[in-house]
């Protein structure tokens, strides 16, 4: 029972970071290439984000969640990221695994009633299984880049955690009725949660200050016109962004759809 409540808290903690970093973004290359361009709805630095790539974040998110975001909503979105994905290119911060992506797949697909119902919420949102392991594919490179960035700097005391624990933790447990673990047993849960909210923060105010330093024109709809075959740069040539630090460890954030902690 205490393992199953601490695991439960572990995972709503997690879905709080991954929702707030587990969204699209184009991967990253590093030679110039070709691409059809359906409609410019952005200009970030010298980089576009394109009217498609807000269809397939829209798509994704709602797969995710089961709520529609506005355009500008989505935009704001695809700007952040590519924020982050610029400072992880410039800190040759590696892609995940085909293993990685394998498990972060399976584990997402876990939180649906059945693959049925998987294969029906896809269909549904317009995505392809291609698409959404590599949507998955990249936010997880995004939200471990994150942790790697600023986890060093979330430091946690005795003190904070034993707070959590008297005035979170129990008080929660209390109200569904449940036994209340003695804070040595959840103690590393309790820690973990804390530096996850840390690291949100730092991020938030990393995020915050970098897009005062960045150009983003949007595009109206109606104006966002096809281009036929656009030459990009090199992706993330726009000047990388200084970095701050985030979180070194690996944790492998399994992108799940978001839910509100219980």
């Amino acid at each position: 029972m205490r393992r199953a409540i601490a695991n439960s808290i572990v995972v709503a903690s997690l879905a709080l970071v991954v929702a707030a970093w587990a969204v699209t973004v184009r991967a990253s290359i590093s030679i110039p290439q070709t691409r059809n361009v359906d409609g410019v709805a952005a200009r970030i630095e010298d980089d576009v984000i394109t009217e498609s790539e807000i269809r397939e974040l829209g798509a994704f998110e709602q797969l995710v969640d089961g709520k529609a975001k506005s355009r500008a909503e989505l935009i704001r979105l695809l700007a952040d990221q590519w924020l982050v994905r610029t400072e992880a290119v410039t800190a040759r911060y590696a892609q995940p695994t085909a293993a990685d992506v394998d498990r972060a797949v399976a584990e997402f697909t876990k939180q649906f009633a059945s693959p049925e119902e998987f294969q029906q919420r896809c269909a549904a949102a317009g995505l392809s299984p291609a698409a959404v392991r590599r949507l998955i594919s990249q936010q997880l490179y995004l939200s471990r880049f994150i942790d790697y960035r600023f986890r060093p700097a979330a430091q946690v005391t005795d003190q904070q955690v034993e707070d959590y624990y008297n005035k979170e933790f129990a008080p929660q447990l209390k109200a569904r009725n449940q036994e209340v673990p003695p804070l040595d047993d959840v103690d590393d849960t309790i820690r973990e949660i804390l530096i996850l909210r840390a690291i949100q923060a730092r991020a938030d105010k990393w995020l915050t200050d970098t897009r005062d330093r960045v150009k983003l024109d949007i595009v109206s709809k109606q104006d966002a016109l096809p281009a036929a075959s656009t030459p990009t740069a090199p992706a993330n040539v726009a000047a990388p962004v200084t970095p701050a630090t985030p979180s070194a460890p690996t944790t492998s954030t399994t992108p799940a759809p978001q839910r509100s902690p219980q």
